[in-house]
C-alpha cells in the first residue's frame, strides 16, 4: 500500500519534521518517492508477493539511532517477515514508537505483555483495540473504561479513534473536541500517525503530543470539510489542510487548544 505510507510521510512533513524518511519494500521505492520530493526513502528487501522480507532489519540497523521517533504500521502488510520487525523493534528500541494499522495487527498475535523498550503510542481504532485487547466490550463506555486500563498496563499512550477520540496514558484521559464524519475514509489514519510522529520528533512527551496531533488532525478535518464538504473529504485534504489548521491553533481562533479533559 504505496499510499499509506506516503500520506503518513507528506503529514510528518507538514507536522513540521525537519527530514523525514520512508523505510518501504524495494518494489514500491520509486512510486513511493514520485509522491512527495520533500521525503527521502530506504527500500527494503521483499517477499515475492511484495511485502517487507526477511533481512529488513538488517537493512536498517545501521540508521536507527537517526531518527527521533518511528512510526510502524501504514501500508506494512501482515506477513512473518513484517511481523518480526514490528516485534523486534517494539521491544529493542527505546525511541519513541507510533504504531498504527498493519503493526497493531501484528502485534495483537503476540502474546503475553506488549510493553514496549521505550515511548509508545498505539493509534487503534475499535476494531484494531479489541484485537489488542482480545474481549469484545460492546459498548463504548466499556470499550473505553477498557482502554484506560490496558494503557496503564501496558505503560504507553493510547489513542482509541472515533467520535471524540480518546487519548490516555491510564492516568490522565482526555476527548477530543474537533474532527467531523467525513473524516472516515481510507487513509485519515495515516495522516495521522504522520502528524504524531512529527510532534514527537520535536520533544513533546507522548501524552501532549497525541493530545495536540488528535486535535490537529480533527481541526484539519473540519477546515477542509468547512471548504469542501464532508462527502467530498479524502485524506490527502488533511495534509494539505494541516498548515491552516497549525496556524488557527497557534493563532488561537481554534477555541479549545487541546483536548477536553475526562475525570
Amino acid at each position: 500500500m504505496p499510499g499509506a505510507i506516503a500520506l503518513a510521510g507528506m503529514a510528518a512533513l507538514r507536522g513540521g519534521s525537519g527530514l523525514v524518511t520512508l523505510a518501504v519494500p524495494v518494489g514500491i521505492q520509486q512510486t513511493v518517492a514520485g509522491y512527495e520530493p520533500s521525503y527521502m526513502t530506504i527500500g527494503l528487501p521483499e517477499e515475492s508477493r511484495g511485502e517487507v522480507g526477511p533481512g529488513a532489519l538488517a537493512e536498517l540497523e545501521a540508521r536507527l539511532d537517526e531518527f527521533d521517533c518511528i512510526g510502524l504500521g501504514p501500508g506494512l502488510g501482515r506477513g512473518e517477515p513484517a511481523g518480526q520487525l514490528v516485534l523486534q523493534l517494539h521491544q529493542q528500541l527505546r525511541c519513541p514508537l507510533v504504531l498504527d494499522a498493519d503493526a497493531l495487527h501484528l502485534l495483537a498475535d503476540q502474546p503475553g505483555n506488549l510493553q514496549g523498550a521505550g515511548p509508545r503510542i498505539f493509534t487503534p481504532h475499535p476494531g484494531e483495540f479489541r484485537r489488542l485487547l482480545g474481549s469484545d466490550p460492546t459498548s463504548r463506555e466499556a470499550l473505553e473504561t477498557a482502554a484506560v486500563d490496558w494503557a496503564s498496563r501496558q505503560q504507553a499512550v493510547l489513542v482509541l479513534k472515533g467520535h471524540r477520540s480518546l487519548v490516555t496514558d491510564g492516568k490522565h484521559s482526555f476527548h477530543n473536541p474537533s474532527g467531523n464524519p467525513g473524516m472516515a475514509t481510507g487513509g485519515s489514519g495515516d495522516v495521522l500517525t504522520g502528524l504524531l510522529v512529527a510532534l514527537v520528533c520535536q520533544g513533546l512527551e507522548p501524552l501532549a503530543a497525541a493530545r495536540l496531533a488528535v486535535y490537529l488532525h480533527g481541526l484539519a478535518g473540519d477546515l477542509a470539510a468547512s471548504s469542501l464538504g464532508e462527502q467530498a473529504l479524502i485524506a490527502s485534504d488533511l495534509v494539505d489542510f494541516l498548515g491552516p489548521a497549525f496556524l488557527q491553533h497557534h493563532q488561537g481562533d481554534a477555541g479549545q487548544a487541546g483536548a477536553e479533559g475526562v475525570v
